[in-house]
């Protein structure tokens, strides 16, 4: 039997899944990563490589052990991270990225991880230039992403610093440490990093020397882009290291496999296969959206296999500490306020776009660990021996019946929450709007927490739909919602969603590993592919971009069948609202959108008085 990896860093835990062919997790470790937050400063989050690859490195030797299988029986390796920024020196050392006198030293804290909102002045720089690249983020570029996280390092560390920096987003950092290959994801470069790939427009591709100019970053141009991987075509600038003007699409074979080093540090076969890595919300895509479902107490019934094609009306909500929305299209469509799109993201041909909320599941605890009655919950949970929701949702069952109803949308129907208490990723694309609560009373008990907690959920959903109501606007067709990540198991949000949105919500087989999965799928692509291409130049791997660009043509759809073969059935939970609740919900939606035209006038109004 032949076992595939995947590496799956999130924002606070670094993942290890060893599964087989046919999909089945065999073994899984999970480690906790550091993050180093400012106390004078809650837009800074930091992290360390050096952190996450000695996490990375004991969940790889605990899956191996846990599951007694050999290291030689691993096939190949799949990986996915957050898009945060890694910031290295040529010999793969770290430099901080701390403010201060620590900035552009040796140091480990050297991610900028992507809920940092510091770089809010260089994203409102680069959104002032008008360039083309604004075209495929959406129209805005968000301060999460790497550029103006790079332009703030630039601005804030010594020039002879600066040079010196080589940047990464997490997942083609993660490949360079266990391959020394420089070679770049396209999703990656496509998604987070200004890079227009080949024939996404006659206007420009690559790298757009005009933009970096107007940004400030002419360093870049001159130095030949060596701090981002390189030209494409070009040979990377005092580096011997393979592959370094390559960009690969989604899995393909990187370098030739574990270095020595790497092997022997994870307890692996040296040349193991792998893949070029994706962002973490596209592994959780790769991992949901060819799945086949039933309907609930049908298991048997299953839906017929998808194909390719059938990707294009499929949504992945990757929903976590944050919610990734997530479609792909065989053109490209402009949806304002979501990213994208993205031309080769994940398969050459096909466009992906990005609607996002920057903080759900944060949201959601949040408002539960800030109320008076927290302490009262968690007393309750404990001597109960439950989890907190569960309490709460208890708690919200004795509120139906002292109201008489059945509804908890007519229960909370005049207490509104608007959820951008970190800003506005997708439609807005506004990291400067906040959140608002309207309905509130002099109670600070734990139904008030209870009825708070079940309007965040509801304000989640109405987002949501504004994000889909967008996205159809302009060219997509939505027929399900493929949701993954740690929300998947609040059944009350997922119906929420499907009742809101009026869409059906598709539910993984395992919703919690769906990201981790989707990085070993990966993992096999890579071994296939590196197999053929063993057999046809004898391991030197890709030399030039012609022969990966060949190669992705030759190849097709082949990641796309076995993310149908690896894919194990899922459960489909169709909207239920009664027609009652439907129509509250349509009316919280309206108010929903009210509710942002009111901040955006009000802080005109303030912002016209303090002239």
């Amino acid at each position: 039997m032949a076992y595939y990896l995947g590496i799956d860093v999130g924002t606070g835990s670094a993942r290890v899944a060893l599964v087989s062919s046919d999909g089945v997790l065999v073994a899984s470790h999970t480690h906790d990563i550091q993050t180093w937050r400012s106390p004078t400063d809650a837009r800074i989050f930091e992290q360390s490589t050096t952190d996450i690859f000695a996490a990375i490195c004991s969940c790889v030797q605990a899956a191996l052990s846990s599951a007694n299988i050999d290291k030689s029986a691993i096939k190949g390796i799949g990986i996915d991270a957050t898009c945060s920024l890694a910031v290295i020196d040529a010999d793969g050392n770290p430099i901080c990225v701390t403010s201060g006198d620590q900035c552009g030293q040796y140091g480990d804290r050297n991610i900028v991880l992507w809920a940092d909102h510091r770089a809010e002045d260089e994203a409102g720089l680069i959104n002032q230039t008008g360039s083309v690249v604004l075209d495929y983020v959406g129209g805005k570029m968000s301060l999460e992403m790497e550029i103006p996280k790079i332009l703030w390092l630039k601005n804030h560390m010594p020039p002879e610093k600066f040079s010196k920096c080589i940047f990464f987003d997490l997942p083609d950092y993660l490949t360079y440490r266990i391959t020394s290959s420089f070679a770049r994801s396209s999703c990656s470069l496509v998604c987070k990093c200004s890079y227009i790939p080949p024939g996404a427009t006659p206007a420009t591709q690559g790298w757009n020397s005009d933009f970096f100019k107007a940004t400030g970053l002419d360093t870049m141009v001159e130095n030949g882009y060596s701090q981002l991987g390189g030209a494409l075509g070009e040979a990377l600038a005092g580096s011997q290291c393979a592959q370094g003007n390559l960009v690969l699409t989604a899995g393909l074979p990187v370098g030739r496999g574990l270095t020595k080093e790497a092997a022997e540090r994870l307890g692996l076969v040296e040349g193991t296969p792998v893949g070029s890595g994706v962002i973490d919300a596209y592994a959780g895509w790769i991992g949901t959206i060819a799945a086949r479902y039933a309907t609930p107490g049908q298991p048997n019934q299953l839906s017929p296999t998808p194909t390719l094609e059938e990707s294009q009306t499929r949504l992945a909500a990757v929903a976590g500490t944050s919610t990734c929305h997530l479609i792909q299209a065989p053109e490209g469509k402009f949806v304002p306020g979501v990213w994208g799109p993205y031309k080769n993201a994940l398969f050459p041909g096909w466009w992906m776009n990005e609607g996002g909320q920057s903080s759900t599941g944060q949201l959601i605890d949040f408002m539960i660990t800030t109320h008076p009655a927290y302490s009262e919950l968690q007393e309750i949970a404990k001597k109960e021996n439950k989890s907190i929701h569960t309490v709460l949702a208890d708690v919200l069952d004795r509120l139906l019946l002292e109201a008489g109803t059945s509804s908890l949308t007519r229960l909370t129907k005049d207490l509104h929450l608007y959820p951008d208490l970190h800003g506005n990723r997708s439609p807005l694309a506004d990291s400067t709007m906040r959140g608002s609560i309207v309905g509130l009373s002099l109670d600070s008990s734990l139904g008030d927490l209870a009825r708070k907690f079940n309007v965040t959920l509801e304000a989640i959903a109405l987002q949501t739909r504004h994000i889909l109501d967008e996205m159809q606007a302009h060219g997509h067709h939505i027929e399900g919602i493929y949701i993954s990540g740690g929300q998947a198991k609040n059944a009350p949000l997922v119906q929420l969603l499907a009742d809101v949105c009026n869409t059906p919500i598709i539910l993984p087989n395992n919703h919690a590993a769906a990201v981790v999965l989707g990085a070993a799928m990966l993992g096999r692509f890579a071994h296939e592919m590196a197999e053929d291409l063993t057999l046809r130049d004898k391991g030197q791997g890709f030399q030039t971009q012609q022969e990966v660009d060949e190669e992705s043509q030759r190849i097709g759809s082949r990641l796309w069948d076995i993310m149908a073969e690896m894919s194990l059935p899922g459960t489909i939970i169709s909207p239920a609202a009664s027609d009652s609740d439907s129509k509250l919900l349509d009316a919280k939606y309206r108010i929903f959108r009210e509710a942002i035209e009111i901040q955006t006038r009000w802080r005109a109004t303030m912002e016209a008085a303090s002239q």
